[in-house]
């Protein structure tokens, strides 16, 4: 069975002995780890949804009913396996390949937005009715905005409960859910059992070893496990980040191979830290994970802090497929075969991302640090505790709009501030569901804004895994040197974004 294989033919019976099930059922019985966060699967004997790796005696497929979600899976009334953690997998990587309403939705509903906006906020951002969100997401996925919502508070709530101190009424409240009643019927729905029997259950020392520190402060943040799937190509991914780290946004501490990745968040509910450690944990082939650690000003900004780490990192790849595909080009392979499991890192900060690569060229093989630090400097906002080097948030679009931007050459000031004015009324929109060939139109079409920095922001604000920067001179000779042609790219759809990665690392 391919891993490209959960991604076609979507509208095949999902449940009855079809050809397309029943390849998801070999997956199963051979605890393939690539598939998980793909699919669920659930069995009608124990009432129990598991992930397609886990180690519990396979059962008979009979009794198995596959599932797109875990939220659908919960919907029709299963619980989550305790052995395996089905809420802790990584996403699937279809969600941010596919430009369709349901991508969009998903990748909105991970940022938070129901939470915030409800499902009306949802189906606004997407140009929709509430009611076509609704079936859309229904046919698809299985279960509706609010059954998706109510699946990461609870994944929210049991990280709280097992990582922290807080009493249940805060958990609640920081999960997101609207009265602590619901909150316990939530738990028990989801996982058979009690907050006060979660916490108890929480896994030992040796299970869940964090090596990041508390802050000098004391304060331990909420420790979070980040799981990937397949090999996950860290010390590539770490020196992409250091080249361009911000000084007082970001920092990278530690000797190669045991860094850790620090940066501030602007979030709804106010700033943030995260940290994260190189070092890759879990066994090779399978499910791995990095370790971060979230200091959040509001707890209730978790699952929103955790998905936005998720796309810097670029963690729901599917790092098998890609290299399947890439690696079967001639010129490519050598590059795939030299770098397994490399990424195509994405944006915590959309806004941010997009200001940097206008303000200095921030893209594969080139660092846009120099002139980006002086708008930090300038116009970031200074948190109330600096964090060893982290001082600033990156400055809002509209305080650099208003700016008089002599840090930059005269040439650079009209399209920056073009930008950052059209970022700040909304002209150009840079969330997670954003459409992002429209977006692209949009950027080309302001003042000095051409189409390598529009491919450059849709490929890294955006997080589109299907963007070629045409027109890049650096681009155009990396592939000179690997003996492939412009022409040639096409064929590295969809997947070319990781194309221009593996083409221009160092």
């Amino acid at each position: 069975m391919s891993s490209q294989d959960t991604r076609t033919d979507r509208q095949r019976d999902r449940t009855a002995g079809t050809p397309y099930a029943d390849s998801r059922y070999e997956a199963v019985a051979s605890r393939d780890a690539r598939f998980d966060g793909m699919f669920f699967f659930a069995v009608a004997t124990t009432g129990i949804y598991c992930r397609p790796s886990c180690p519990a005696t396979t059962p008979k497929r009979e009794n198995v009913t596959f599932y797109r979600t875990s939220a659908a899976a919960q919907g029709a009334g299963y619980r989550a396996c305790r052995r395996c953690r089905p809420d802790t997998v990584p996403g699937s990587a279809e969600w941010n390949a596919r430009a369709d309403v349901v991508g969009r939705a998903m990748r909105l509903i991970g940022d938070g937005i129901v939470d915030r906006e409800g499902v009306t906020g949802l189906a606004d951002r997407l140009g929709y009715s509430a009611r076509q969100v609704q079936r859309q997401l229904n046919a698809e996925v299985g279960a509706g905005p609010l059954a998706l919502a109510r699946a990461q508070r609870g994944h929210a709530a049991r990280v709280l409960l097992q990582t922290t101190t807080l009493q249940a009424a805060e958990i609640a409240f920081a999960a997101g859910f609207a009265s602590v009643r619901q909150f316990n019927d939530t738990i028990r729905a989801i996982y058979a059992a009690t907050p006060t029997e979660l916490r108890a259950a929480r896994p030992g020392r040796a299970a869940h070893t964090v090596r990041l520190a508390p802050a000098a402060d004391g304060t331990a943040g909420v420790p979070l496990r980040l799981a990937h799937r397949g090999p996950y190509a860290a010390a590539q991914v770490f020196d992409f980040l250091a080249a361009r780290a911000l000084p007082g946004v970001e920092e990278i501490t530690g000797a190669p191979g045991r860094r850790v990745y620090r940066r501030t968040l602007r979030l709804p509910g106010g700033p943030g830290i995260a940290e994260v450690a190189e070092a890759v944990g879990g066994r090779g082939g399978g499910t791995g994970w990095l370790e971060c650690r979230l200091r959040l000003s509001c707890l209730r900004d978790l699952t929103t802090a955790t998905h936005r780490m998720r796309r810097l990192l670029d963690l729901d790849a599917d790092p098998l497929a890609v290299a399947e595909h890439l690696g079967a080009d001639p010129a490519l392979a050598p590059l795939v075969a030299a770098r397994p499991g490399l990424r195509a890192p994405g944006a915590a900060d959309p806004q941010e991302t997009a200001i940097r690569i206008a303000a200095g060229a921030d893209g594969p093989g080139r660092s846009g640090k120099g002139p980006a630090a002086a708008l930090v400097t300038a116009y970031g906002e200074a948190l109330s505790e600096p964090s060893g080097g982290l001082t600033h948030l990156f400055p809002e679009p509209g305080a650099i709009a208003a700016a008089a931007l002599d840090e930059f050459p005269a040439p650079r000031r009209a399209p920056l501030r073009a930008l950052v004015t059209a970022l700040a009324d909304g002209t150009v929109p840079l969330d997670p569901g954003t459409d992002r060939a429209e977006t692209e139109r949009l950027l080309i079409a302001l003042p000095g804004i051409g189409p390598r920095t529009a491919a450059l922001i849709r490929m890294r604000a955006l997080g589109d895994p299907d963007v070629w920067p045409s027109g890049d001179p650096a681009l155009v000779a990396a592939l000179r040197r690997a003996g492939a042609t412009p022409a040639g790219q096409r064929a590295w759809r969809p997947w070319r974004s990781y194309a221009v990665h593996h083409l221009m690392a160092p």
